[in-house]
């Protein structure tokens, strides 16, 4: 009983947020300009803050370079995943405008405003090292590759630029993300009261995030949340795909059972919480992206303490 109310816990706080934002918008505060500004805060200035910070102050260059070559499971995890999405995309005849979202939500997972308070709950302090490198592997997939997919959705479709798609490819999360290893890599220390100002600014993504998400399930409406092909192939994705895809890797790769337990844990996240940020920013489908995120969130209420049943 304990294992189980622990692995709800960090999922109950996200509802809690979300609740919030949902409140909130049902009150009038949110103008379609604000929803657009707090989009903008997250990904240009909260985030990038985030990255820097939480890089610095959890890693330091020996055990990055002692991590480095666990970083290879998370990341052929996602990369199967990725195919596995084009062809249900194709199979299932997705949704053309949801093209983009769908493999993005299929392969990445919310590995730290869920993840992690869920893993340090199950796992403690322990399981930290393994968490970051899952995120390394995750934020890097998202803000490239994600990221892009997300911004294709919004877009006519038109000529390849190289110069335009590299702008979109290192986006301010990625470049905070960089940033970070670069200081740590080099031994490079910034000032305290730079720092200071990047762990305060750091710390609005998690509540920002939340309480957009709240505004846009509020603005799609609950009763637009549903179980039709494209939601269900995503729950699919997440809580059934990823984590046996994960299990399936350590058949043949040796590891502690620690790793292999935080790896599946992660892996079986819900959707990545910033997904209807970014869709928001370039005009993709955010209410389609926050459905996800919520029916996901929701769900792993059920799925996460049946995975430490099984993994246990």
């Amino acid at each position: 009983m304990g294992v189980f109310f622990s692995s709800i816990q960090g999922i109950l706080i996200i509802i809690g947020l979300i609740a919030v934002g949902y409140g909130l918008s049902y009150l009038g505060w949110f103008s379609e300009k604000s929803t657009q500004l707090i989009a903008k805060l997250v990904t240009q200035v909260a985030l990038p803050t985030y990255m820097i910070s939480t890089i610095t102050k959890d890693f330091t260059a020996e055990k990055l370079v002692k991590l480095l070559p666990d970083l290879g499971i998370p990341v052929l995890s996602m990369t199967i995943l990725i195919f596995v999405s084009i062809i249900l995309i194709k199979v299932l005849k997705i949704d053309p405008k949801h093209k983009g979202l769908f493999s993005s939500m299929f392969f990445n997972s919310n590995t730290v405003f869920v993840g992690l308070p869920v893993n340090m709950a199950l796992f403690g302090e322990k399981s930290l090292p393994y968490v970051l490198v899952y995120y390394m592997a995750n934020t890097t997939f998202f803000w490239t590759l994600g990221t892009y997919l997300i911004q294709m959705d919004g877009e006519i479709k038109g000529h390849f630029k190289l110069k335009t798609t590299l702008k979109k490819v290192f986006s301010p999360p990625l470049m905070g993300f960089i940033i970070g290893l670069i200081l740590v890599m080099f031994h490079i220390h910034l000032p305290n009261f730079l720092m200071s100002d990047f762990q305060y600014l750091g710390n609005l993504t998690i509540p920002l995030s939340m309480i957009f998400i709240g505004i846009s399930i509020y603005n799609a409406g609950l009763k637009n949340i549903s179980f039709h092909k494209d939601n269900l192939a995503i729950l699919f994705g997440r809580f059934l795909c990823a984590p046996l895809l994960m299990a399936a890797l350590f058949l043949f790769i040796p590891a502690t059972p620690l790793m292999r337990q935080v790896f599946i844990v992660q892996a079986a996240m819900p959707v990545m919480t910033n997904a209807p940020v970014v869709a928001r920013l370039y005009n993709a489908d955010s209410d389609y992206a926050a459905i996800m995120v919520t029916e996901t969130t929701l769900l792993s209420l059920i799925v996460v303490p049946i995975i430490m049943v099984l993994i246990k």
